[in-house]
């Protein structure tokens, strides 16, 4: 699950506001992933990416940029968030290590002055259906009343933004569970994710957005599926022009 700790304006909306969109449309987010390293995080910072994502462990240093198994870096989390904010880029920091998040929680909390855009906390919270087993994706039938119901209790108390990660090839099968969950309060969204061996329809993802919001359905997928998504939906708006 991943909730927004920046200035309480969800993504679209913020970069909107900036035009770096050019509708309230959730698809027209681009991520960069993996900005670990300064190398990484300097090219993510020239991109043109609205959404950084970086992963957090602990080091020896505190809070480090990094995905296990690898524990070391060139990059802290004070650096990595100094050089970010100079930019009008979206933070998604990605929790690996649960000694991790309440020295970098602190470090955040001291520059709360500086994250008026968003920030988004992820971390492994509730077991998804599959993990990461393709063979146990293929067999099981998606997100189940049970797992939802979780969910939504789990974040109901909050009043930050809550989006929630769902994988791709699951989303059809789930979506009368999905869509009940998104009723539950208009602070929650879907990010709509894929692995590289999964199997979807893009057909199904441009479907879903005609049942909800689209300020409210993020996708981050690979190319050049991402980009098929976006030509495929811009052609079914044309076609009803």
């Amino acid at each position: 699950m991943e909730t927004d700790a920046g200035g309480g304006e969800d993504a679209v909306e913020y970069f909107f506001k900036k035009r770096r969109i050019h509708s309230k449309d959730a698809l027209e987010i681009i991520w960069y992933h993996a900005a670990n390293r300064k190398a990484r995080m300097k090219e993510a910072l020239n991109s043109d990416a609205h959404m950084i994502e970086a992963d957090v462990v602990f080091g020896s240093q505190g809070p480090i940029m990094a995905h296990p198994p690898e524990t070391d870096s060139d990059n802290t989390l004070q650096n990595w968030l100094n050089e970010v904010l100079q930019s009008d880029k979206g933070i998604k920091l990605d929790f690996k290590s649960l000694s991790a998040v309440e020295p970098a929680m602190k470090t955040l909390l001291s520059m709360k002055h500086c994250l008026a855009r968003p920030v988004w906390i992820n971390a492994d919270v509730l077991p998804g259906p599959g993990g990461n087993s393709s063979e146990r994706i293929a067999s099981n039938h998606g997100y189940t009343w049970e797992m939802v119901k979780e969910m939504e209790e789990v974040c109901r108390a909050l009043c930050q933004p809550v989006t929630f990660p769902v994988r791709a090839a699951l989303v059809a099968p789930s979506w009368p569970q999905l869509h009940w969950l998104l009723q539950q309060s208009e602070r929650y969204s879907l990010t709509v994710w894929t692995a590289r061996e999964d199997s979807y329809s893009l057909q199904d993802m441009s479907s879903i957005r005609e049942d909800f919001d689209k300020s409210r359905i993020y996708y981050d997928l690979f190319e050049p599926q991402m980009s098929e998504l976006r030509h495929a939906v811009k052609k079914k708006i044309k076609d009803h022009v």
